[in-house]
């Protein structure tokens, strides 16, 4: 397992893992499953947040296109693509 960590300029952390089947991107978006849509084109993540003041939208480049699965749990999205 590989693993990088970024922070944006609100200290959000992101996380990426690399598995030998997988990566695992892991962000600490602070926010809960109704207030976030997240969609993948390609391999591209577009996350939209709404928290009912404001509506801001982030794209992220994944580390590769494949299948993925998206989970959002107390806060945290965490996005696993197959390799």
């Amino acid at each position: 397992m590989s693993m990088q960590q970024f922070a944006g300029g609100n200290e959000r952390f992101i996380r990426r893992y690399e598995y030998d089947d997988s990566w695992v991107i892991a962000a600490d978006v602070g926010l809960d499953e109704d207030d976030i849509d997240v969609d993948i084109v390609g391999s591209t993540a577009i996350i939209v947040a709404d928290t009912g003041e404001r509506v801001t939208e982030t794209e992220f480049e994944l580390p590769s296109a494949g299948d993925a699965s998206i989970d959002i749990h107390n806060g945290v999205l965490t996005i696993t693509i197959q390799k």
